[in-house]
């Protein structure tokens, strides 16, 4: 995806970063649980939301630092790249993939991003590549040969969507700062 230019570069770059302390927070948890014990808080979504709440590092008020608050995050970003992914196989070639990122943007992640964020996005837009740079990334020569491909990697997206979508809303963090 970084071949696609700066801003989905620094998209994933913020990605890896909460992927990074994510694994940060499981290591320390490992780190600290006492010998032969049966998994840690962060062995799972489910148990990282679960201990997390009952330990009260999730606020529901101010932006607190927390796994399950990264996690929403990760959410959103995959539900961003699984909309500009649908996108891009099913809209008609002739739309620019700037035109479709500002839309998958818009839609998932704008909401949740302050005012200057959301300029400086729109600004990095116009520095995207043609839509056909995003084919050899996928090791296929056309849209075509790119189907079964995407078909998939959409239909694992969405069943992790899924799964993230109800851990979060049972609950309650779908809106956490």
């Amino acid at each position: 995806m970084e071949a696609l230019g700066p801003l989905v570069g620094f998209f994933t770059h913020k990605v890896e970063e909460k992927i990074s302390f994510l694994r940060q927070l499981s290591q320390e948890e490992s780190l600290s649980a006492p010998p032969l014990s049966k998994g840690h808080a962060y062995h799972s979504v489910h148990s990282m939301l679960e201990a997390e709440l009952q330990r009260g590092v999730v606020s529901f008020t101010e932006p607190l630092p927390s796994g399950s608050r990264l996690f929403l995050r990760l959410h959103r970003s995959m539900r961003f790249v699984m909309l500009l992914l649908e996108k891009l196989w099913s809209e008609p070639e002739e739309r620019s993939l700037v035109e479709l990122c500002r839309e998958a943007y818009e839609e998932v992640l704008a909401p949740h991003h302050p005012w200057l964020l959301q300029r400086a996005a729109q600004v990095a837009f116009a520095a995207l590549p043609d839509r056909s740079v995003f084919l050899p990334l996928l090791c296929v020569r056309g849209m075509k040969e790119a189907e079964p491909v995407m078909r998939t990697v959409i239909t694992v997206m969405e069943e992790i969507q899924r799964r993230s979508q109800r851990e979060l809303e049972s609950r309650g963090m779908m809106d956490l700062p």
